[in-house]
């Protein structure tokens, strides 16, 4: 099982940094498409299998999901070990079964795993929780080829995508009170010159949280967007909407949604709102 997720992983990550609709780190959709965006997962293994449930890619080639904060899943108890490798697998397969159709954004969380950046998260710290669930998984002896090959898969995580429709996905945006050091045109460069480490562009837009109407009026010029849909702060009704403009969305509880939208059709925030989905609807 070890090399046969090791191979996994990286087939995913090749896959990734080919996408045909990838521009450095930026996917492009096309009008025809159909966009579901997700909001955090955080190992929810129910809400994965309803989303590829109501995805039914095999029958809907012109419909993309994107995921986003996929691991370091909320454990049963106190210092037991997180699972949510498991997830992230199936969400690497998925990506083989339908390379064209599945994508991925970088999150704060898998870019601290790749970083053996500490979060700590109820008093525990999640990236060692992360490992210690691995290595239960698939064997001490495998661990660090595994971490070794999912560090390689969310290196190749894009940063953000774009519809034609003027809406901009993306895990979150940088902090409007340090603007000033982040690099608006990271979207656009390859995975390869990206500087994952922390402080740097890509740590700056997946860790934003302060965000003001003026930075939205900045980014919306610069991306070409209207609105921004994004995840990263919790939601316990699973969604809120912030200046008109922001959507954020959560996938980690029972009462997560996703957003399916149409590239082709022009939106107001209310029209976006009504387009939200909950898991627990996908029977």
């Amino acid at each position: 099982m070890s090399k046969s997720a090791v191979d996994t992983f990286l087939r995913a990550a090749d896959l990734n940094l080919n996408d045909n609709i990838r521009e450095g780190s930026m996917l492009n959709f096309l009008p025809h498409n159909q966009v579901v965006m997700t909001g955090d997962l955080h190992g929810h293994r129910r809400n994965f299998e309803k989303l590829i449930k109501y995805c039914k890619l095999q029958t809907s080639p012109s419909r993309h999901v994107i995921l986003h904060e996929m691991i370091h899943e909320h454990p049963e108890s106190y210092g037991a070990p997180d699972y949510s490798s498991e997830l992230l697998l199936d969400a690497a397969k998925w990506k083989t079964f339908f390379p064209e159709q599945v994508h991925f954004l970088q999150s704060n969380h898998e870019l601290a795993q790749h970083q053996n950046h500490e979060i700590s998260k109820g008093g525990r710290l999640v990236t060692n929780d992360f490992e210690r669930g691995v290595a239960e998984i698939f064997g001490s002896e495998h661990v660090e080829a595994i971490l070794d090959a999912i560090d390689e898969f969310i290196a190749s995580f894009p940063l953000a995508a774009r519809s034609p429709n003027r809406i901009f996905f993306a895990h979150s945006l940088p902090d409007a009170y340090r603007f000033d050091r982040f690099n608006i045109n990271c979207v656009h460069q390859p995975a390869y010159e990206l500087d994952l480490s922390e402080g740097g562009a890509v740590y700056q837009m997946v860790w934003g949280r302060r965000h003001t109407i003026e930075l939205l009026d900045m980014l919306g010029k610069t991306y070409d967007a209207d609105f921004f849909i994004l995840g990263h702060q919790p939601q316990d009704v699973g969604y809120e909407v912030k200046f008109d403009r922001i959507i954020i969305l959560s996938s980690e509880h029972n009462h997560g949604v996703f957003l399916p939208i149409n590239c082709r059709e022009k939106y107001d925030i209310e029209g976006l709102v009504k387009l939200i989905r909950p898991y627990a609807g996908v029977m």
